[in-house]
């Protein structure tokens, strides 16, 4: 007789996913199949909003730039560099894996809610870590900006096909960050999937260019969740908000923008934000017209005396 086993809340959902599909949600090629295609699906709502819905002004009075049209052409460039790089690039590495890694053996028992529930806290808070760092090291040091993150900046204001819309190695860096993480914490596969479908719709939630009232950014308390807005801010003033989610880093260092919102609006924070790094830069180019004043003088003072004799 079976023993009798533990209840927990997550049996019901990971028994409805796991049953009858073993060998597919075990193949090392599921975590790419259910990414890729989450992707497409979790983008295509908001591509029809940006090309079809120009006039949909219950939509429209959302938009963080309204003055930033989102055309056929910006849309189809960024699907053609997407799919070029899951064909070109995750699709062999894909295969790679399913050839030499065996299949991932799935626990019939479902992770306890309180494990589930923090291990994808705490993969977010890693993760925006992770690449958080990485992404400001690629805005700081000017040859990786150029080759491998200029790409992303293409687009001012950025729409929801934009988020995958990477140079191939930013792409990987990605992907590593999301698939490996989880694994940390040796997570069950469920908190593992979850995070990196969690991790999608974040993703892609902070590239769509629109502040609409039911994002989490709004619900977050003491506003450490930055959202559609900072991310927004980010591709608007390339050298600041560089944590792709969370706020505290970009606090703590002094690269925190506050964010505009829903139909450009700029709050009072933003306008002292810009009002001081105008003044700063007056100040940075006084400084340096005072040093060439003092340079040009002291040549002068030099080539006195040759010009006289």
């Amino acid at each position: 007789m079976e023993p009798e086993r533990e209840f927990r809340v997550l049996q019901p959902i990971w028994d409805i996913i796991r049953d009858g599909r073993e060998d597919f949600l075990g193949s090392p090629l599921f975590p790419v199949f259910i990414s890729v295609t989450f992707y497409f699906v979790a983008v295509l709502p908001f591509m029809i909003i940006d090309l079809y819905g120009k006039e949909w002004h219950r939509v429209q009075k959302y938009k963080i730039q309204p003055n930033k049209e989102v055309t056929w052409p910006m849309v189809r460039q960024t699907i053609w560099v997407t799919f070029w790089n899951h064909v070109m690039y995750i699709l062999p590495s894909s295969v790679a894996q399913w050839i030499w890694q065996p299949p991932i053996p799935l626990d019939p028992i479902a992770p306890p809610l309180w494990e589930y529930v923090w291990q994808i806290s705490a993969s977010f808070v890693i993760f925006d870590t992770y690449y958080g760092s990485i992404h400001a090291v690629f805005h700081k040091v000017r040859f990786l900006y150029r080759w491998l993150h200029a790409i992303h900046h293409e687009y001012h204001s950025p729409f929801s096909w934009v988020t995958q819309y990477l140079h191939p190695w930013e792409l990987i860096i990605v992907g590593f960050g999301t698939t490996f993480i989880p694994w940390l914490f040796n997570a069950h596969c469920f908190t593992t999937y979850s995070f990196m479908l969690l991790n999608i719709i974040i993703a892609v939630e902070s590239h769509i260019g629109f502040d609409f009232p039911w994002a989490a950014h709004h619900w977050f308390p003491f506003g450490i969740y930055g959202g559609a807005p900072k991310h927004d801010m980010h591709h608007y003033k390339p050298l600041t908000n560089f944590q792709p989610y969370f706020n505290t880093w970009d606090k703590l260092f002094g690269t925190y923008c506050p964010p505009m919102s829903a139909g450009g609006h700029k709050s009072a924070e933003l306008l002292a934000f810009e009002s001081k790094k105008r003044s700063e830069r007056q100040k940075n180019f006084k400084n340096v017209f005072t040093v060439c004043g003092w340079l040009n003088l002291y040549v002068w003072k030099k080539l006195a005396p040759v010009r006289a004799a």
